[in-house]
């Protein structure tokens, strides 16, 4: 599962070593503010990006969808061009699904995405260039986005609309020096084995790039900042972040407040961890051989076997969990493409994924679970210690609460670390919103009280910390990306 990660070769230039990159991000996460876009200026920028442009996204009938069609014979959604995705039906079957398994509606999108960060150097300290963003799926529209963030579809034409800024930079041989480049997977419940390309790239220092409007350079340490608003940071730009390196990038590891600590267990090697690599290594790999999921893609009209109805407007469960797939027109100034019409998946209830964690030997250690989900590429992948919708888990014919719901609902509040609500991908997800959190039991400093007694992992759980993750980064499919988003808002905690 982990190997030691050389340095990359790519586009035409060597790499630098996972360990100066990381010694780079850290002192970029320590900048809080920047001569070339100060703080006090961030709120300015985006109320005026805001308000430039509209940005209009209507929900329609199926029967009103533009471009798109139901496939005669099999009731599958697909785009006119045959590229983009389709919406089709999944029956999954496992240790984890009832004996005759599962149906549902799944997004399948088998072309691989391209979310890219460019950063480049300014008074010694990297800075990355942002964009604001509007999606169709966005409950506020803008929000802080990667570089680039484009479909094949999108970066290939198919779409007719204007070129993307930037791209060159990503996929031209010698443009650029790559300081991150990993497939990663997208949410595994909704989407059928989605995987995108998350990179960064670095410009040198004399390199010009025309990054006003919407564009502006940011110091992680103004990223980490704005991670603590509500629905601002997208979700690529968080996936984006969790990937940067840690490992060693920080040789100031005094202090016994959390914050240093929590800094420590960024960048700590696994000689201060509770599972060594091997031994985390062999967990999981347990795991993934013992645990059984059988995809297989079936029409989309036949989901209706297990609750699923098709009107005019949705196709939604009887029971008013899971979610709904609709259709919505989008008409925009600010894109490639002036309007279009698409579907869209919307949770019927809001999610909360939280992370525990724990100081071991003064060092934070977060809980993950190897969770299996539908759309899987390979069975399973590290996610939150709590992955769940509540609403789901009360009243009759519900389902049985997940471990530590009640510890994470009752957790006092100077448990809790970390609380915010942030939106999903909001090119295929319509408003949909999750409650992150982060809570630290007490560990080395203090003893848990009766109500919450000690925890001990079980066997789909494992304690470990942050710089163990972030090196996990390094190679896809091992955490998804609900994790990542957790680990990109644990950076604001130092």
């Amino acid at each position: 599962m982990l190997v030691d990660s050389a340095p990359q070769l790519g586009a035409g230039r060597t790499a630098p070593s996972r360990a100066e990159t990381a010694r780079r991000v850290m002192v970029s996460a320590a900048a809080t503010d920047s001569r070339v876009t100060p703080s006090e200026d961030v709120p300015a920028w985006l109320a005026e990006q805001a308000a430039a442009g509209t940005f209009e996204v209507t929900p329609i009938p199926f029967g009103d969808l533009r471009g798109w069609h139901f496939e005669e014979g099999s009731g599958n959604l697909r785009h006119v061009s045959g590229r983009f995705f389709s919406i089709e039906g999944l029956h999954v079957r496992g240790s984890r699904t009832p004996a005759q398994g599962w149906r549902q509606p799944i997004i399948v999108q088998p072309e691989v995405g391209l979310l890219g960060i460019v950063a480049r150097e300014f008074d010694g300290v990297l800075h990355f260039l942002m964009q604001t963003k509007a999606e169709p799926g966005n409950v506020n529209a803008l929000q802080i986005s990667p570089t680039v963030q484009a479909t094949r579809s999108n970066f290939t034409g198919v779409h007719q609309g204007r070129g993307i800024r930037f791209l060159d930079l990503f996929l031209v041989p010698g443009r650029a020096r790559v300081l991150v480049d990993v497939l990663q997977s997208e949410q595994a419940d909704w989407f059928l084995a989605k995987r995108n390309r998350n990179m960064v790239v670095e410009v040198g220092p004399d390199e010009e790039l025309e990054a006003g409007g919407d564009y502006r350079w940011l110091t992680l340490g103004q990223i980490r900042a704005l991670l603590t608003e509500d629905n601002l940071v997208n979700m690529d730009a968080r996936s984006i972040v969790a990937c940067l390196p840690t490992l060693g990038g920080d040789h100031q590891q005094a202090g016994d407040d959390f914050a240093s600590a929590v800094r420590r267990s960024f960048t700590v090697d696994s000689t201060r961890s509770m599972l060594s690599t091997a031994e985390l290594n062999t967990w999981f790999n347990g795991v993934r051989a013992r645990e059984q999921l059988v995809q297989r893609l079936v029409p989309l009209d036949s989901v209706s076997a297990d609750g699923w109805e098709h009107t005019h407007e949705e196709i939604a469960h009887d029971s008013g969990r899971h979610f709904r797939v609709l259709a919505v027109d989008v008409t925009a100034t600010s894109r490639e493409v002036a309007s279009w019409g698409q579907p869209l998946i919307q949770p019927r209830n809001p999610g909360l994924l939280a992370l525990i964690v724990k100081r071991f030997r003064g060092i934070p250690h977060a809980l993950v679970q190897a969770r299996v989900d539908v759309g899987h590429l390979n069975v399973t992948e590290l996610a939150p210690t709590l992955h769940c919708r509540p609403a789901e888990h009360t009243g009759p014919g519900t389902l049985p609460n997940p471990p530590y719901l009640d510890l994470v609902l009752q957790a006092p509040p100077l448990w809790r670390r970390y609380d915010a609500i942030q939106s999903e991908e909001g090119g295929r997800f319509y408003q949909a919103q999750n409650r992150y959190t982060i809570v630290e039991v007490p560990g080395d400093h203090g003893e848990p009280s009766m109500t919450h007694p000690p925890m001990e992992a079980g066997d789909d759980y494992a304690w470990v910390t942050f710089s163990q993750l972030t090196e996990l980064l390094a190679h896809g499919n091992y955490v998804n990306v609900e994790l990542r988003t957790l680990i990109a808002c644990a950076h604001a905690l130092y």
